[in-house]
């Protein structure tokens, strides 16, 4: 049977036990958007993890939303990248960056003078997004992409995949939660398009589909992951019918023989999301949200996962597994230090320290 420390292969990604570190910004990149040695440490701590996925990481300047994420599309920052990968593999550990284009939830003052921000319809996100100083502000007036720009976006996914693989990362997970641009085309109330990537349902997984389908030909589908949340609120979202829309798009990539299936299980009214992977899809999943160790082994043991992703519990405890492990108490994570925009501040990041 299943546990949390029994290895596992999700795709091409062998894991040494099932407990994945999930994606949580920090914005502690350097200022240029690279990875820094404190990242570089960051990440060698919580190694021990059977496969850590990454901070959202903008595969484009159009991509980035918040002030100190960190980018995957210049030399600089690949070679930032390389570094991570190098301290992760040299402690035994497994990989992937989480790609994240931000699409409408962005500022002004966190992206580039020369940037743009692009969505599937020109629909503003009604959320505000932290500036620099961390303070919330509104955010602009989205371009709607046009039908012919749609190929170039895809393209900046695909080389921030090649230079994932080309700094030794072991995949990449397309980040379609969070109410960022893949969500936005899913989503009925913020994509608007009359085109063939709007409307329908079959429409609005269009771009999502194209994009998991462009990846898995650049770097091999078992080095591709996918995030979802059907019915998440966050940064706007408000999708007419999250279960038609998300077992449409399971259905549609369920041939495709891609890594995993991230699932952040969120309360849906009228459907279980965990229930709905697994009646659309076929391959590896990850669970996530808010699970204690006994969830995760329950989930495990009953085979409805193949993994468990924690969060919040990876902050506090670098050594997570070997807690979990000897059922050593869990530290609390710092939330004031959560997300400081300082590359060189180390409180609350790489500060905390191991079990005994």
């Amino acid at each position: 049977m299943a546990d949390l420390f029994s290895p596992v292969r999700l795709g091409e990604i062998e894991l040494a036990n099932r407990i994945v570190m999930a994606p949580m910004t920090r914005d502690r990149a350097g200022p240029h958007d690279e990875p820094t040695d404190l990242m570089v440490e960051y990440y060698r701590q919580r190694a021990s993890a059977g496969l850590i996925v990454t901070e959202g990481t903008q595969p484009s300047p159009n991509g980035k939303g918040y002030w100190r994420t960190p980018g995957i599309h210049s030399p600089e920052q690949v070679e930032g990248w390389r570094r991570v990968a190098e301290a992760v593999h040299g402690e035994g550990g497994r990989i992937a960056v989480q790609l994240m284009h931000v699409g409408r939830a962005s500022v002004r003052a966190n992206k580039a003078p020369d940037a743009e921000t692009v969505a599937p319809s020109a629909i503003p996100c009604p959320d505000p997004i932290p500036g620099p100083d961390g303070v919330p502000v509104p955010t602009e007036m989205p371009r709607e992409l046009a039908a012919h720009e749609i190929p170039g976006v895809i393209a900046e996914y695909v080389a921030a995949a090649r230079n994932a693989r080309a700094a030794g990362i072991d995949g990449v997970e397309l980040h379609c939660a969070s109410g960022y641009l893949p969500m936005q085309f899913l989503s009925s109330n913020s994509n608007q398009r009359g085109d063939a990537y709007g409307g329908s349902a079959e429409n609005r997984v269009r771009f999502v589909v194209e994009t998991l389908s462009a990846l898995a030909a650049a770097i091999s589908p078992g080095r591709v992951g996918f995030r979802i949340c059907p019915g998440v609120k966050f940064n706007g979202m408000d999708d007419a019918d999250p279960a038609e829309t998300y077992a449409t798009l399971l259905r549609a990539v369920d041939h495709m023989g891609l890594a995993y299936c991230h699932l952040i299980h969120i309360p849906n009214q009228g459907f279980d999301s965990l229930d709905l992977v697994r009646a659309n899809w076929s391959g590896p999943v990850i669970e996530n949200c808010g699970l204690t160790r006994e969830r995760a082994e329950k989930v495990l043991a009953e085979g409805k996962a193949e993994a468990v992703s924690f969060g919040y519990a990876f902050i506090g405890n670098p050594d997570l597994v070997e807690r979990l492990r000897t059922g050593a108490p869990l530290a609390k994570a710092d939330r004031d230090t959560f997300y400081t925009g300082h590359g060189d501040d180390a409180r609350g990041y790489t500060d905390y320290p191991r079990a005994g």
